[in-house]
């Protein structure tokens, strides 16, 4: 005997396999898609409005700080802008404020000028090596260096900041610089001993350092400092991220 289908009590069988999922339209699920995406780029823009002025802020208190450290605290700093023709205190004509090369020029109390502060970078062993490193034009010879940032390898690499003697080396050696083997040096004014087991890394810096001087040429040695920023009193606000104008302690 041939056996019927079994059927429930709203008339569908039970052996006509499971249901079938309701359809989704094409265009309503682009148009869902749409919403979503717009939502989280109006999200990300709104993050970055709000955490962008103070990625900045930060930046700049950091510059600010390094161009102190490499200078021995001198009394204000003021930005010149790069240009072929040398330094000025006014950016080149179209230059966007923000993205053109610097350097910064220090005074003492007395307002004279104790030397320039160069950023720089290079490819490391590991990542882009960036430092600032404090140099006395007239004599020809460095008066700090700090690493700005390194992500080089810990315990190794990460000497080229975290080592004091090899920072320390950096003051007073005059330009260019040469990298020499621990015990290796004849004691010469220019000569750095690099790191063993990092000279890599050790070598970077040197080269950095020599390669934005032999870059900025004659621009220092030639450049006539103009007077000394007024010091503002301790109680004022500090300079924002955007501020290109004079500086001081």
């Amino acid at each position: 005997m041939k056996e019927l289908p079994t059927v429930q009590a709203d008339g569908s069988s039970l052996d006509s396999g499971p249901p079938r999922a309701p359809q989704v339209a094409s265009v309503k699920l682009m148009a869902t898609l749409a919403i979503a995406g717009a939502l989280a780029g109006l999200l990300i823009v709104l993050v970055f409005q709000w955490a962008d002025p103070q990625i900045q802020a930060h930046r700049a208190a950091a510059l600010r700080a390094a161009v102190f450290e490499v200078l021995s605290e001198p009394a204000s700093y003021r930005s010149l802008y790069v240009s072929p023709a040398g330094l000025s205190m006014t950016p080149p004509t179209g230059a966007d404020t923000v993205t053109a090369e610097k350097v910064y020029i220090g005074y003492d109390d007395a307002g004279e000028p104790v030397g320039y502060a160069v950023t720089g970078g290079e490819p490391g062993f590991q990542d882009i090596i960036q430092l600032i490193f404090g140099y006395d034009a007239g004599q020809g010879r460095l008066l700090g260096m700090l690493v700005l940032e390194s992500k080089e390898t810990p315990g190794l690499g990460d000497k080229i900041f975290k080592d004091v003697d090899f920072v320390a080396e950096f003051q007073g050696v005059t330009a260019p610089i040469k990298g020499v083997k621990l015990g290796a040096g004849t004691g010469a004014d220019n000569e750095v001993d690099m790191i063993t087991g990092a000279t890599i890394s050790s070598r970077t810096v040197i080269d950095i350092i020599n390669h934005r001087l032999e870059a900025l040429g004659t621009a220092l040695e030639e450049h006539v400092p103009e007077p000394a920023p007024p010091t503002p009193a301790a109680s004022a606000e500090e300079p924002s991220a955007g501020d290109e104008g004079e500086e001081g302690s």
